[in-house]
């Protein structure tokens, strides 16, 4: 994994210099293996420390991200908040080489006593682990027990000894190797396993070292990242040279946190040096701390995936009844189809009325001169043997108000269709764009309302507010999330004065510039538009028109579902979707 013992060195050394005397105010456990600590004191700003225990997912650090907490605390939290809730940090501890943190926590008791009590941080995979210890080296309790039947040399449960991971057996500490031991190392493998790339003899003989810093060394020694052993035994010194730079880089506590991204900007891998093998197939930057380092690459990256997760569950709803709705217009528009043929069946009733005195009882078909054709054609027509020629006329007109009626009918129902087709439509790009767990609940929400999800009152989420952007020129901004916010902004919020916008013909976020007295200047009106644009269904398109009218000409679409409308005296902008913009501009 990218967070070593190492990076996670840097990661202790920015830790202790900010968290470093300040009092544990909070603790919260938004999630099974997650902690978040927010201090205060020690002339820093609150902060939240954030401690994951997740096998795929472990680390610790300074986080800016909000998280939802349950709405009963687990047992583990309680503890915690029992015995160390107001505790003061006297220090973060590290074992030489090992990706294990010790807390060092300053508490007292209810009687005013001074106790020490440690909070254990293991990021060592499957088996990573919160501990709360007391002075004595006792267990008081962890998040994750472990028993004989889950490792029988390593029992943590409440009540024992604590005691530290075992090392790696046959591993050494790379901080603390000569240049006799290695090139001793050097020479048995060579001797052993001539075939083995040296990134996987880095890997296998040190610990400390993440793969990606073993194929770092690899590839500033020799320029490829998989070099055998074998073709190398002659020139170890370009290796070894870069070994020992590393090491007395770390030595001299010089960490530098840089990220690499993908040409989507998506983060790919970290590091506490500059990674240069991957050249120019992913973006590398420096950020400002570990800290957000880390949230970066796994704060964010998780709850956009929590909340993708939460959001499919959503729209499996939405497009489950927007597929139903589509089979149900298929059916409708084919039934409207056949209903085009009425003035046919009218027109025999006719030729048949017409012919009544040359008709007999028990005729199967009927062939006459077809006066509504130009060129006066015969027309076969078929009858009812049984019937006599009046109630074969009969039977005709009946079947052709049959179909007109229900021609009226499919008509207004498909119409009806169309617009519902169109707002299940908007709700499914909104899904798309949701970027916390209160805008899906308030989606959730707006279908409860409208039918699609059973209501539950005490389920209703509390309305929240819009976004909200200042413009270049200093004239507020504002766009809905979903259609019962569009529905509020436009409708209620904004001033009959204040100026609209909607993309052209597509699926978005109704916008508003507060004009507020003032008349609106053009750099406002665009940036209004460019919002409007990049908070649409066509966010990764070009140009995309958007129109815009005063408030006053936007109507509600009478018996349409939240967030539609019609509006007169629209104007249209190009705009492009420009990200960079849109977050100069957020407030």
């Amino acid at each position: 994994m990218p967070l070593d013992a190492i990076c996670l060195a840097a990661v202790r050394e920015e830790l202790t210099e900010r968290i470093k005397g300040m009092k544990i105010d909070k603790i919260q456990q938004p999630e099974r293996d997650v902690i978040l600590l927010t201090m205060r004191g020690g002339g820093e700003q609150p902060g939240r420390l954030l401690i994951s225990a997740g096998s795929n997912d472990m680390r610790v650090h300074l986080t800016t991200y909000k998280f939802e907490n349950p709405k009963s605390p687990p047992m583990f939290c309680m503890l915690l908040r029992k015995h160390i809730a107001g505790a003061k940090i006297l220090g973060i501890k590290q074992p030489p080489s090992e990706r294990v943190l010790e807390l060092e926590l300053e508490t007292s008791t209810a009687m005013g006593e001074i106790k020490n009590k440690s909070l254990i941080i293991e990021l060592i995979g499957r088996m990573s682990n919160v501990l709360l210890i007391d002075n004595d080296g006792i267990i008081i309790d962890c998040l994750r027990r472990i028993g004989g039947d889950l490792n029988d040399k390593r029992i943590i449960l409440p009540g024992l000894l604590y005691r530290r991971p075992p090392p790696q057996e046959g591993k050494h500490d790379p901080l603390s190797i000569t240049d006799d031991k290695w090139r001793k190392l050097v020479e048995n493998t060579v001797r052993d396993k001539p075939e083995e790339t040296a990134d996987k003899w880095l890997l296998s003989v040190f610990t400390a070292l993440s793969p990606l810093i073993c194929r770092e060394i690899s590839w500033r020694a020799y320029g490829v990242t998989d070099i055998r052993v074998s073709a190398v035994k002659d020139n170890c010194d370009a290796l070894q040279e870069e070994f020992f730079k590393l090491t007395k880089k770390v030595k001299s506590g010089i960490y530098e946190p840089w990220l690499l991204c993908g040409k989507d900007n998506t983060p790919r891998e970290f590091s506490y040096t500059h990674i240069m093998q991957y050249e120019d197939a992913y973006i590398t930057k420096q950020e400002e701390s570990f800290s957000c380092l880390l949230d970066e690459y796994y704060t964010r990256a998780a709850q956009q995936q929590h909340i993708r997760q939460r959001a499919s569950v959503t729209n499996k709803t939405v497009c489950n009844a927007r597929d139903r709705l589509i089979r149900k217009l298929t059916s409708q528009r084919s039934e409207l189809e056949e209903t085009s043929k009425r003035e046919y069946l009218r027109e025999c009733g006719d030729l048949i009325t017409a012919n009544l005195h040359i008709m007999q009882k028990g005729l199967n078909i009927l062939t006459v001169q077809d006066f509504y054709s130009e060129d006066e054609k015969t027309r076969e027509i078929k009858l009812d043997p049984l019937k006599s020629p009046q109630q074969n006329a009969e039977r005709y007109y009946k079947a052709y108000t049959k179909s007109k009626n229900a021609a009226l009918h499919l008509t207004g129902q498909i119409k009806q269709g169309e617009n519902e087709l169109a707002y299940l439509e908007s709700v499914a790009e909104q899904l798309e764009r949701v970027s916390t767990e209160q805008e899906i609940n308030e989606i959730r929400g707006e279908l409860m309302q409208t039918g699609y999800i059973r209501a539950q009152k005490k389920n209703l989420p509390p309305e929240s507010a819009p976004m909200y952007f200042m413009s270049s020129t200093g004239m507020k901004i504002y766009a809905g999330k979903n259609n019962i916010q569009n529905d509020r902004l436009t409708m209620k919020t904004a001033l009959k004065t204040d100026v609209w916008f909607h993309t052209q013909k597509i699926h978005g976020a109704h916008v508003i510039l507060s004009c507020e007295g003032r008349q609106p200047d053009e750099k406002s009106m665009f940036e209004a538009a460019v919002i409007a644009a990049y908070y649409s269904a066509a966010r990764s398109g070009g140009k995309v028109p958007v129109d815009y009218t005063l408030v006053r000409h936007v109507k509600k679409l009478p018996g349409g579902r939240p967030g539609m409308v019609i509006y007169t005296e629209q104007k249209t902008i190009l705009a492009v979707p420009d990200e960079e913009l849109i977050n100069k501009l957020k407030a």
